[in-house]
C-alpha cells in the first residue's frame, strides 16, 4: 500500500473509482441524472488534464496504490476565499477538492494516506490550513476528517446541480496542529 503522484495512465482507474465511489457513497444526496448520465470519457479526459496539465504547479492528484490497484484517490490546489472572507496570516491555504477511496478498499487506511501526503506536501510548500467542501449529508467523510482533527469552519455554499441544490459545509485543520501522520 501506497500513495504516489497521480500519472496519466490513472484517469482511467480515477474517474471509474469517481463513479463508483459517488454513486455508493451520494445516491441520496445527488440528482439521479448526475450519476445515471455520467459521461466517462469526459471525466477520463478531465482527469488526464489535472494529472499532466495542473492549473497551477500548486494543483496535484495523488493516488492511493493497493496490490497495484488505484484504491482511491485525492486533488488539492490553492483554496479560493469565499464571498467575503480575509486570507489567515501567517501562509496560505490549501483546498482538498477531492478525497475518495472506493468502497471495496475502505477501512484499510487509504483515506488517512492520502490526507496525511497531502498536509505534507502542503507544510513543505508553506500552507498554513487545509480545507474542504462536504456535502451536507456526508456524515461518513464528516467522521473521517473529525477523527482526523479537522472541523466545521462556520461557511456554508449551495451548488446548483441541475435540477436541484446542494448544500455544502466548509471543513478545516490547522497544518501547525497535527501531528506526522496528518491527524490532530
Amino acid at each position: 500500500m501506497s500513495v504516489r503522484p497521480a500519472r496519466a495512465d490513472d484517469a482511467d482507474a480515477i474517474a471509474r473509482l469517481q463513479l463508483v465511489t459517488w454513486r455508493t457513497a451520494y445516491r441520496q444526496l445527488l440528482p439521479a441524472a448526475v450519476l445515471d448520465d455520467w459521461d466517462e470519457a469526459a471525466a477520463v479526459a478531465a482527469w488526464r488534464t489535472a494529472v499532466v496539465r495542473p492549473p497551477t504547479p500548486a494543483h496535484g492528484v495523488l493516488v492511493a496504490v493497493d496490490a497495484e490497484v488505484v484504491a482511491g484517490f485525492t486533488a488539492f490546489g490553492p483554496a479560493e476565499l469565499a464571498a467575503g472572507e480575509e486570507p489567515l496570516p501567517g501562509g496560505p491555504t490549501n483546498e482538498v477538492t477531492t478525497l475518495l477511496v472506493e468502497p471495496r478498499w475502505g477501512r484499510r487506511g487509504h483515506g488517512s494516506r492520502l490526507l496525511a501526503a497531502v498536509a505534507d506536501l502542503a507544510a513543505a510548500s508553506g500552507v498554513v490550513r487545509l480545507q474542504m467542501w462536504l456535502p451536507e449529508g456526508d456524515t461518513v467523510t464528516a467522521g473521517f476528517l473529525e477523527a482526523a482533527g479537522w472541523a466545521p469552519d462556520g461557511w456554508v455554499r449551495t451548488l446548483d446541480t441541475g435540477s436541484s441544490t446542494l448544500r455544502q459545509l466548509r471543513w478545516h485543520t490547522m497544518l501547525d496542529e497535527l501531528d506526522e501522520r496528518g491527524v490532530q
